[in-house]
């Protein structure tokens, strides 16, 4: 018989889930500051770089990042960057502001998250001139439409809403100009986890309707059933932190079956550990030359409890089957 779940408030598990939002910052911050990668907008997001991080998190997100960009760039390409991405959950993810950089930006990127995250992220674009500037270098007006909980230019919108409602979430991004006929990128990164399983089939179904011509990219836990997996669901309970829809990620299999069981064509997905060893080796050799790791063992563990997932439907036959690592 399965252990009765512990009974978690609802408004204070939403709080621990907004609360992750800075955990991943903080992480970032930190491993963009030892020079895992480059992310010259973080600072306006997190001020201090904080304590230190063991290096085995500092390389998990290094894989966590490398492998998300990898796919989301991989399919800016493959439309000729002619499309919208979708970022779910958000956070204070600085993505845009690294594509407009690097010339790759789609027609238009959309953001969503809580409400009260999304208005500290808007305060800080206001204020902070090297956020604002690239929005009003992109918009065609001298005024962007902004209220508390969103805020809407020509190639940037982020819109305060609950993913758990999701007639309003489709209301909302088609107020802003969403385009169901754009090929269309989906990105979630430790959300879908934390609604119960129906809650992110509903998400994914959602996505399976509205776009005919779409990829979805997952990044969370995966191989949750082992010891390992039981400690990290502990760990976050402990904080309030419940994993309501972690019986999607007992194995790569219930990450992909997911998908297809919601109308997306194919799916594919791998652990970090495999991402890790599929990246750019020279790059993964400079990282890891950073900083000295002292048990790669808890290193594999950890990478290993992690995934990315990914799915497509392509109506338009762009090819989007072949994007992979």
């Amino acid at each position: 018989m399965a252990a009765r779940q512990p009974y978690i408030d609802s408004d204070t598990s939403d709080e621990a889930v907004r609360a992750t939002c800075d955990d991943a910052t903080i992480c970032k911050r930190f491993a963009s500051s030892k020079s895992y990668w480059k992310d010259p907008y973080i600072q306006y997001f997190v001020r201090s770089v904080g304590e230190r991080k063991a290096p085995e998190i500092n390389r998990g997100y290094y894989a966590r990042v490398q492998g998300v960009n990898h796919l989301l760039d991989a399919f800016l390409r493959k439309t000729q960057c002619d499309c919208q991405v979708i970022n779910l959950g958000a956070g204070l993810d600085t993505t845009f502001w690294r594509l407009k950089d690097e010339n790759l930006m789609p027609r238009k990127f959309f953001e969503v998250d809580f409400p009260t995250v999304v208005a500290r992220k808007i305060h800080n674009i206001k204020t902070k001139p090297p956020l604002s500037k690239p929005l009003i270098e992109t918009h065609s007006t001298d005024s962007l439409l902004l209220d508390a909980h969103s805020l809407d230019s020509d190639r940037y919108c982020i819109i305060g809403a609950d993913l758990r409602d999701i007639s309003n979430l489709d209301e909302k991004l088609k107020k802003f100009q969403l385009n169901p006929e754009l090929p269309t990128l989906l990105l979630s990164e430790c959300v879908l986890v934390y609604m119960t399983p129906s809650q992110s089939s509903n998400v994914v179904h959602w996505a399976a309707e509205t776009f005919p011509t779409a990829m979805f990219v997952n990044y969370e836990q995966v191989n949750m059933s082992d010891r390992f997996g039981q400690v990290m669901i502990e760990n976050l309970r402990r904080r309030q932190c419940n994993l309501a829809g972690v019986e999607a990620c007992q194995s790569l299999d219930t990450q992909r079956e997911r998908f297809l069981k919601t109308g997306w064509e194919q799916s594919d997905a791998l652990d970090m550990m495999t991402v890790y060893s599929m990246l750019p080796q020279d790059d993964v050799a400079r990282i890891e030359r950073l900083e000295f790791l002292d048990e790669r063992e808890l290193l594999q563990q950890l990478l290993q409890h992690y995934s990315i997932c990914w799915a497509t439907k392509d109506k338009l036959k762009l090819g989007l089957s072949q994007l992979a690592f």
